[in-house]
């Protein structure tokens, strides 16, 4: 299920996505990277690692691809591509 619409708040450091059942989720920048979905990050969490993530990064691009949205962070990371099932997952268990 794809959002209906999408919002990017630099001030407030959120991602909001509203879905067709009339949701809305909010997802924290510093969150969304520690989350990224990349296999570099994907492998660092599997490790048992948890990623060091600056509070005040921010998503300073979001670009459509299709079956998500690719995510480019204020500190240069721009590698994940983020499924919506794997947005609605982490917006369900914010």
């Amino acid at each position: 299920m794809n959002p209906v619409a999408i919002g990017n708040s630099q001030e407030h450091q959120r991602l909001r996505l509203n879905w067709p059942d009339g949701r809305e989720q909010l997802l924290g920048h510093a969150e969304l990277r520690r989350q990224c979905p990349c296999s570099q990050c994907r492998a660092f969490r599997l490790r048992g690692s948890t990623p060091m993530v600056d509070a005040r990064v921010r998503v300073v691009a979001v670009n459509g691809q299709g079956y998500g949205v690719q995510l480019v962070f204020s500190d240069g990371h721009e590698r994940g591509i983020y499924p919506w099932e794997y947005l609605a997952q982490m917006a369900a268990s914010a």
